[in-house]
């Protein structure tokens, strides 16, 4: 059987290279077990070679800074990124580590008929991201969804502290003055809001037990989630602002129950949860849209 001969152009792209290569691969997919493992131990025996000649050359470079200028440049193109980061002799970019975060939470979208995409990277401690899917606006567990986000990027990325939930095509972090945070639950939502105060009044990691129109409301904030939910337990509508918070869970002083402070789901019967309101921040000031 002759084998494909590969010809590559000059300043060929990443993908043409990652093409090449794939083609080869659905030839030796063709083969038998003992000629697979030949391919394969020649291939490590080469990475292996390559491997070492890299790292020496990289650890020759680093003692001269106008080197290492040039070095750090040259990681620009992605080829050289590519081959770099295929050997394990550079970290991961910020970008690539916050793409894997998110990949390790889209099954759990997906189940949903949703997804996430990254926005925006905004180094050295921000990022940028956008529901999308049934995702957008789901009326019942997107609170739950934006946790998820949250807890797997600051898993897998520690230095970044703040996400931020775009909406539609604008940039709220771009703009000066405009809205820094809209809850799940105020998708398409263009009237009804009702001032809540100062952001800064309510307490980091706790509560802020207001009246607004006659209802009892809690506030909550975590990093940059807001979350407003009626003061009212879901096991005997009982008030909950008295109850003890740890780690964002919320015990009401009654009864025990627990409740998720992000996503109002109860720990304790996971069938029932808090009611939400939809909740957003505008020049720091918090504004709420009470559930219907």
């Amino acid at each position: 059987m002759g084998e494909p001969q590969l010809k590559i152009p000059p300043n060929a792209s990443l993908d043409e290279l990652l093409s090449d290569i794939a083609r080869l691969e659905s030839v030796f997919d063709q083969w038998d077990e003992n000629q697979k493992s030949a391919v394969e131990n020649y291939r490590k025996s080469v990475d292996d070679l390559h491997r070492e000649a890299f790292r020496r050359f990289i650890a020759s470079v680093k003692s001269d800074p106008a080197a290492m200028a040039g070095l750090k440049s040259a990681l620009g193109d992605e080829i050289v990124y590519a081959v770099l980061r295929h050997f394990e002799l550079i970290r991961p970019s910020l970008q690539e580590r916050v793409e894997e975060a998110l990949d390790s939470i889209r099954p759990m979208l997906a189940s949903h008929g949703g997804d996430v995409e990254l926005v925006a990277v905004r180094p050295p401690d921000q990022v940028d991201v956008r529901f999308i899917g049934a995702c957008d606006g789901c009326p019942a567990s997107m609170l739950t969804f934006t946790a998820g986000v949250k807890k797997a990027i600051e898993t897998h990325c520690p230095e970044i502290t703040k996400i931020a939930q775009i909406r539609g095509l604008a940039d709220p972090s771009a703009a000066n003055g405009g809205v820094q945070f809209v809850s799940p639950f105020a998708v398409s939502q263009t009237g009804g809001w009702l001032e809540a105060g100062a952001l800064a009044d309510i307490p980091e990691g706790g509560v802020l037990k207001l009246k607004i129109a006659s209802e009892n409301v809690l506030l909550s904030k975590n990093g940059d989630i807001v979350s407003c939910f009626q003061n009212a337990c879901a096991h005997l509508n009982l008030p909950l602002d008295e109850g003890e918070i740890v780690g964002g869970i919320l015990t009401c002083p009654h009864h025990g129950f627990q409740y998720d402070l992000q996503s109002g789901e109860c720990l304790t019967a996971p069938e029932v949860q808090l009611q939400p309101h939809a909740v957003r921040v505008i020049n720091g000031l918090v504004e709420v849209r009470l559930a219907t």
